[in-house]
């Protein structure tokens, strides 16, 4: 009867008074990947003012911290896409195909680097570049080629791409034209978010405004031809990777997000005609907790913006719909298998988080593009996770944790702090020009690396258990350079046969349509199926809109 041991707590004060002390730990500090300290534990006391009514509620009501549907997994799992692309677009076709077979549910494409930046395979700036990172895109033939023998109405198709997302999103247009596809059936999402891009990425050829505008095209023809087809991915991936903590990401993601939506809104459209079918893109990193408090956290910021900021009537509206990837910033080169057990867990984290979609990173994909088998692994990661573990049958098995529902509403504030900065700085492109957000990506990349420096954060085969002698080294995949030759010859032979007079006539059409501040989408797919090549529609960028530079702001 009075046995110590059957003494209860009556709140936190009480649990600390009776076991401290609370010394006998590893290490000193216990803090989160974005700096901030993990608690010991949290109490049902020390919830403030939560209030589960408003603040968490249920699955598939507002304002969705639970989860955007009622039955999310129990109902349709998420979307399985694993990015892929790489050489030709025949060498990606069977790419596609391949991973199809094997049970993947949609599709990603990666471009190389000179398509993302508007060159043609044929051009100078893209020697010792084609193919190398991506597929080359440079014509509507291409197009063909990339998505031979798959029907676009039974396959979600993403295209990751920015600057020259209006081109390669009319080739889709055109392609689909071609094959007498309804543009209403198309599903799927182009990335086409250019404020990311003067944050993180840094691939862009006109300056911030005529590049929003150019990415509102797409949204706007979208939202009134292909209603089912995501018109923008607002990208926190790259915002991450290039150093933000997860209320960063959150915060300038969300932040772009408002940006894009004032936009459209100030170019006459209704919020509720193009809002529902936006889209996002998170990164998925190693804390778990933080990261299944980021999406929930997201989610509930969202809704509470887009009704309370814009207005917005419709609850598609108010739901944010995000597709997530493991962190490619987290592989490591060192024991390059241990990137299997690291991107496992952040799938898990994504997967009660409540993403719509995900991609898994491979193995080998900081040593080079993904081999067939490791690109296997990476697809049965998330299909073992879908069929093996349950987590998939209960929605937000994670809700009214309380330390999952703290760290949810700390991220939230967190972030919310960051977006009074930029409104006050006028709206997130007004703080892009001004270097806001590309300042405070410098300082955290920076404060990070110095904590693995000196060892106050431990990755395991870098800075800790680290092999002795050499490693056991995994296949890798390459490009044979002919990839190049073939590719470049192409677009020569397609240049030559091409009816020169209604290239002249459509490359005319796009250039009055940039210069007259019209929505390009329409001359864009007709000049596209006339022959017109990214490389072209890109020199119009550059010619009417100029080129962008890094002003040097760090």
């Amino acid at each position: 009867m009075g046995n110590d041991s059957e003494k209860k707590s009556k709140t936190r004060t009480d649990w600390d008074k009776a076991h401290k002390p609370l010394d006998r730990q590893r290490k000193e500090h216990f803090d989160s990947i974005s700096f901030r300290p993990h608690p010991v534990m949290v109490a049902h006391d020390e919830m403030g003012a939560f209030n589960p009514s408003s603040e968490l509620g249920y699955p598939g009501e507002y304002p969705f911290t639970r989860g955007i549907h009622p039955n999310l997994y129990r109902g349709k799992l998420w979307t399985m896409r694993q990015f892929a692309g790489f050489g030709t677009p025949e060498d990606t076709n069977a790419r596609f195909r391949f991973l199809l077979a094997n049970g993947q549910t949609g599709l990603s494409t990666a471009f190389d680097m000179p398509t993302l930046m508007g060159y043609d395979a044929d051009h100078a700036l893209s020697k010792g570049e084609v193919g190398r990172e991506g597929v080359s895109l440079c014509t509507i033939e291409d197009m063909e080629i990339l998505f031979r023998e798959i029907d676009l109405t039974q396959v979600t198709v993403s295209m990751t791409i920015n600057c020259t997302a209006p081109v390669a999103m009319a080739m889709y247009f055109a392609l689909a034209r071609r094959r007498g596809y309804d543009f209403a059936k198309l599903g799927g999402t182009i990335q086409n978010d250019m404020l990311k891009e003067f944050i993180a990425q840094k691939e862009w050829i006109s300056p911030p405004a005529p590049s929003v505008k150019l990415s509102c095209d797409i949204i706007e023809y979208c939202s009134q031809f292909a209603p089912r087809f995501h018109g923008i991915s607002i990208s926190g991936y790259h915002i991450r990777e290039a150093g933000a903590t997860a209320a960063q990401e959150l915060a300038f993601t969300l932040a772009d997000g408002l940006a894009y939506v004032q936009h459209c809104v100030e170019r006459g459209m209704p919020v509720d005609s193009f809002a529902p079918r936006l889209s996002f893109f998170f990164d998925v990193h190693n804390d778990f907790f933080e990261e299944v408090a980021k999406f929930r956290a997201a989610r509930r910021m969202w809704a509470r913006f887009m009704k309370e900021r814009f207005d917005a009537k419709e609850i598609k509206s108010m739901q944010l719909r995000t597709h997530a990837q493991t962190a490619g910033v987290s592989l490591t080169a060192q024991q390059p298998t241990n990137n299997v057990a690291r991107v496992a867990l952040q799938a898990l984290a994504a997967v009660l988080g409540g993403v719509q979609s995900l991609h898994t990173n491979s193995m080998d994909e900081t040593l080079s593009l993904p081999t067939e088998q490791a690109v296997k692994v990476a697809l049965r990661t998330q299909q073992i996770i879908a069929e093996e573990t349950g987590v998939a049958d209960v929605v937000d098995p994670l809700g009214g944790s309380y330390y999952v529902e703290q760290l949810t509403s700390q991220i939230e504030s967190e972030a919310l702090s960051y977006i009074e900065k930029i409104d006050a700085l006028g709206g997130m492109l007004s703080a892009v020009e001004q270097g806001y957000p590309q300042k405070e990506l410098a300082e955290a990349s920076y404060e990070f690396q110095k904590r693995v420096d000196n060892d106050l954060y431990r990755i395991v085969g870098v800075n800790s258990y680290k092999d002795v002698g050499d490693e056991d080294g995994i296949p890798t995949h390459s490009v044979d350079l002919e990839v190049e030759n073939r590719q470049r010859a192409r677009v020569v032979d397609f240049k030559k046969a091409r009816d020169q007079k209604a290239v002249a006539s459509s490359l005319e059409a796009v250039r009055n349509a940039c210069q007259n501040n019209e929505n390009v989408m329409p001359a864009l797919i007709d000049a596209v199926d006339n022959g017109i090549t990214v490389g072209e529609v890109s020199d119009i960028f550059r010619e009417v809109f100029g080129v962008y530079r890094d002003p040097g702001l760090l």
